[in-house]
């Protein structure tokens, strides 16, 4: 199987009262988002199935990628730990299984799996996105917004 692992985009922290929940993302998530659904579909990274935290930025994110996929919302996602997520990997397999979910269970999940040599992977900056064979634990791909030349 083909894991996607993402974490989602930046968050706005400008409304000091808002519930951690409910909070959108902010100018650069909403600009980071498409930039990493491009960067998926050049590379031919496309899930079938997308599981996603129930997160307001987590859904923004989602809908920002432009990708299309049978989508399932999961609050069990919500700042779920490692365990959690391998859990829900297994119930909803698919060929090719994307996450969107929270650090620091995502990053965790995406350490546990795959060994990647990027400097960015070990702190799994917002928007950092791995690509993993889970067959044999091959990264396949790393990406960070920042880096890439799509707009």
């Amino acid at each position: 199987m083909k894991l996607i692992l993402l974490r989602h985009a930046k968050s706005d922290w400008g409304d000091p009262m808002q519930e951690d929940r409910d909070r959108p993302l902010n100018k650069r998530g909403r600009r980071d988002a498409p930039r990493i659904g491009a960067w998926l579909r050049a590379r031919g990274h496309l899930p079938d199935r997308i599981l996603c935290s129930g997160a307001a930025r987590t859904r923004e994110t989602r809908d920002r990628l432009g990708i299309e996929a049978e989508t399932l919302c999961l609050d069990a996602l919500y700042l779920a730990d490692p365990e959690t997520i391998l859990k829900l990997v297994d119930e909803h397999a698919a060929p090719a299984l994307m996450v969107i979910a929270h650090n620091p269970g995502i990053a965790d999940v995406a350490d546990r799996l795959t060994d990647c040599d990027h400097p960015d992977f070990p702190r799994y900056p917002t928007g950092a996105c791995t690509v993993i064979e889970t067959d044999d634990g091959r990264c396949l791909d790393f990406a960070i917004p920042r880096e890439l030349d799509i707009d």
